[in-house]
């Protein structure tokens, strides 16, 4: 990439038809680059939290804006209804910082091995709190009213894993054996839960 600022060598808009994977995706030629390459909008709709979680997470990253392509950042709008929450997950490939834009928010992370510590707070409006990358966080709507943040992370495609769907929602099943074995339940406890997912 060159580094004259002016350049429209300075980026690497992502070419989505090239199948060819590379750290993001591959650029297509800079002279093709255009303004929608770099925008996107309606991240002042509020998305639909009616569902078993009570929350709706509205992605910005390089699905969204090719221009992210290489960048290092994205960002998310996190809606929240009532006592909702964005279930305990993780980011692989990124760290989060989250913003509370209306109501309270409970969040919280898990350290990691061995000592599992909870690290937790309540947020209000204006309130920022990061959530260390690949760690367990998650947020819960402790309001009465609805909840809303904006959250950025430190990589155009952050990648998420939501717990209990990864464990009990993979296809094919992981092993009610080794699932019981891992929980220190009855395989039928693990059945139940993967019929859920």
């Amino acid at each position: 990439l060159a580094s004259d600022p002016s350049s429209l060598q300075d980026f690497c808009v992502a070419d989505a038809k090239n199948s060819v994977l590379v750290n993001g995706l591959v650029c297509k030629d800079p002279k093709l680059a255009e303004a929608n390459d770099f925008f996107s909008s309606g991240l002042q709709l509020a998305g639909n939290t009616s569902n078993a979680v009570g929350s709706s997470v509205t992605p910005v990253n390089v699905a969204q804006i090719a221009g992210l392509n290489t960048l290092g950042i994205s960002i998310a709008r996190i809606d929240y209804a009532p006592w909702g929450i964005n279930p305990p997950h993780t980011h692989p490939r990124a760290s989060e910082i989250l913003t509370v834009l209306e109501g309270s928010l409970k969040v919280g992370f898990v350290t990691s091995n061995p000592e599992n510590r909870l690290i937790t707070k309540v947020l209000e409006k204006g309130d920022v709190f990061v959530f260390p990358v690949g760690l367990v966080h998650f947020q819960q709507n402790v309001g009465y009213g609805n909840a809303v943040a904006i959250a950025a992370l430190s990589s155009q495609n952050p990648g998420v894993i939501t717990i209990a769907h990864a464990v009990f929602g993979s296809k094919p099943d992981i092993s009610a054996d080794i699932l019981a074995k891992a929980f220190q339940v009855e395989k039928n406890t693990i059945y139940n839960f993967q019929s859920k997912f």
